[in-house]
């Protein structure tokens, strides 16, 4: 991968195109998976040339932590900014799960691409980068929750499982918005 302009107008032009580069390819992967997709078929889908395609991504396993950093980084940033806010603890866990759900939904490629191909990095040390970003998510929603007097860990592994297991059966459009999904598994915690 090369290195990104200085300049901020090329800047900005070339962080567009690598974001849509990697959106692009996370459809790919969640549809064909991350091995049986070739750097051919990617380039096809982004209109690039294999050499453009690694002046974005550099590697195909560079491509693959781009997509989980899509889909992490944001979600962190956003959960970090519910906490350090001045609302109630209870409706800071609304909120959080509210955003947790509205990213899932509008990230349900690269949620995908998450679950299936992991393992194929898991063991790798740009591994730590993912697993930081997961599990300073975690500690937040775990604070969130005890902040609502659900200290037990059983409460968290739960949340996590029902929101991001929502992911294979959420249908953006569908008769449940993520925001009604969001608060009735926080009413389901909170009784």
């Amino acid at each position: 991968m090369s290195q990104p302009p200085t300049s901020p107008a090329l800047r900005e032009r070339y962080d567009r195109r690598q974001q849509a580069v990697v959106t692009t390819a996370a459809a790919l992967f969640a549809r064909r998976g991350f091995q049986a997709t070739s750097m051919d078929e990617l380039s096809e889908a982004t209109g690039l040339r294999s050499g453009g395609l690694y002046h974005y991504i550099g590697s195909k396993q560079n491509l693959l932590l781009a997509i989980f950093g899509q889909l992490m980084d944001p979600l962190l940033a956003r959960a970090a900014e519910i906490e350090a806010g001045e609302d109630d603890p209870q409706t800071q866990l609304r909120a959080l799960v509210r955003a947790w759900l509205a990213h899932i939904e509008t990230h349900l490629d690269h949620m995908a691409v998450f679950a299936q191909e992991r393992h194929t990095i898991e063991h790798e040390p740009e591994w730590e980068q993912v697993r930081a970003s997961r599990d300073a998510f975690e500690a937040i929603l775990a604070r969130r929750l005890a902040a609502v007097g659900l200290t037990d860990r059983l409460a968290l592994f739960a949340l996590l499982g029902m929101v991001n297991h929502t992911a294979t059966w959420l249908k953006p459009g569908g008769r449940l918005t993520s925001e009604q999904i969001a608060d009735g598994y926080c009413d389901m915690l909170l009784r």
